[in-house]
């Protein structure tokens, strides 16, 4: 029996060594997918690194986009609001020469006895729109009532 079980024990040592190079071959083949993995794996990072470097320049560039479009319009801004309180005073001057032009005109008709008057045109119904003469009829009819009453010796303004 001393024998026969050393024998026993060294065929167990033997299926055991077996099984063990038969995992270290199991666990040869992953370490191998594993390096191959980790290749690919170091390329994708690396392509990963490359596109974040250029995003990275590619918002640096558009964050000075943004600020020159920024000042751009900001200044065109300042320019526009500028232009429209110039334009403000400027109707605001034309609207008071308009009014002075039109007293002078109204100031300007010759004034005429009730017996002498032609008969008065029909007044037209009032609508719910102002009847609208154009700026420049309106400085002309002025400035010939203006022109004529100067003419005949009367008061210019």
């Amino acid at each position: 029996m001393n024998h026969s079980l050393g024998l026993i024990i060294e065929s167990l040592v033997a299926v055991l060594l077996v099984l063990t190079i038969g995992y270290c071959m199991l666990l040869n083949a992953r370490l191998k997918r594993l390096k191959a993995d980790e290749h690919s794996l170091k390329a994708v990072i690396a392509e990963l690194i490359t596109a974040t470097e250029i995003a990275e320049r590619a918002i640096g560039g558009l964050k000075l986009a943004v600020r020159d479009v920024n000042d751009n319009l900001g200044n065109q801004l300042a320019a526009a609001t500028q232009m429209s309180d110039q334009l403000k005073k400027q109707l605001a001057e034309s609207d008071g020469v308009v009014r002075r032009l039109s007293r002078i005109a109204s100031a300007a008709r010759p004034i005429t006895s009730p017996e002498a008057a032609p008969e008065p045109a029909p007044v037209p119904a009032i609508t719910a729109e102002p009847v609208r003469v154009s700026g420049a009829k309106a400085v002309a009819a002025a400035a010939q009532a203006f022109s004529e009453r100067r003419r005949t010796g009367g008061l210019a303004a």
